[in-house]
């Protein structure tokens, strides 16, 4: 993507130091995240979860143990721009262009676009949901309205699920400020409000519609932002296929259990970033009524 010209977001803060570590059992660390991934994804979106983890090196049972890990401690946060890192510079400037592009969205419906905050954080922090832990990939939490990201995640991206590339990268944020969009037209309220009288697999069948949104979401974006290059959509795809919730279970050697899915299959996730891409619509990507 051509960013090099794009204006750098200040909504950001970079939290200084570790908000909790794997130790403690449930009441640290990740598993200060679980009562939310539970009351939002069900118990399904928190297999998910371990299965991710599973997939990026983490041992899920560090959860359950009582020794071996770090007590939490204290985070401070800095909104200096100067301690910024390189690739903190690029992820605003990907944030400054999803302003810019959901900024005339919403005036062209006559509302006033608020941004998101993007919070750095380096292996584990604090969020507005709990602890923020970088095995969990990039989130947003409706509670601070806030996206959160480990930018190692962007390593991971590349090596483990063989996705390189800068419109991978920035796919990945496009797709945490769609939630940030969803969150301000009340989508995920109302979801949230469905999934509390659900049963589980219900509930994850509304979650999968809340991700493939976003998906479709980050493709209006890229459409919209004229930034786009030659080989970006296919690194796009390849993206959105290897964060798949059936390749996800495939890669952590178990069969796929499409109850249990809370993002949607890889082609999935490809379809609805492609339609997004296609359209540059927002209208284009109501999931709730074309599923």
């Amino acid at each position: 993507m051509r960013l090099d010209d794009e204006r750098e977001s200040s909504n950001f803060e970079v939290q200084d130091g570790r908000g909790g570590g794997f130790g403690g059992g449930l009441g640290g660390g990740l598993g200060m995240l679980l009562p939310f991934i539970g009351s939002r994804f069900g118990c399904g979106g928190i297999v998910v979860v371990l299965i991710i983890m599973a997939v990026m090196g983490v041992n899920p049972l560090s959860l359950l143990s009582g020794g071996g890990g770090q007590a939490p401690q204290s985070t401070s946060v800095s909104r200096d721009p100067a301690k910024l890192n390189d690739i903190q510079h690029w992820s605003l400037r990907v944030l400054g262009s999803t302003e810019r592009v959901w900024g005339q969205v919403f005036q062209e419906s006559g509302v006033q676009y608020q941004p998101t905050v993007l919070s750095f954080y380096s292996q584990a922090g604090t969020s507005g949901c709990g602890a923020a832990q970088s095995a969990m990939g990039p989130f947003y939490c409706p509670n601070d309205k806030k996206v959160y990201l480990d930018t190692e995640f962007f390593n991971e991206l590349r090596q483990r699920f063989g996705a390189p590339g800068d419109f991978a990268q920035a796919y990945v944020i496009a797709h945490e400020v769609g939630h940030h969009v969803q969150d301000l037209e009340g989508t995920l309220g109302q979801v949230n409000k469905a999934q509390r009288s659900s049963g589980e697999a219900e509930g994850n069948a509304l979650q999968v519609r809340v991700e493939l949104q976003a998906d479709c979401y980050a493709g209006v974006w890229a459409k919209r932002t004229g930034l786009m290059e030659a080989g970006d959509l296919e690194e796009g795809m390849r993206a959105a296929e290897a964060i798949g919730d059936d390749t996800l279970q495939k890669s952590a050697g178990r069969r796929p259990v499409p109850e249990s899915f809370t993002h949607g299959t890889s082609a999935q996730r490809m379809e609805w970033l492609r339609r997004g891409l296609q359209s540059g619509d927002p209208a284009q990507c109501d999931t709730f009524k074309a599923m």
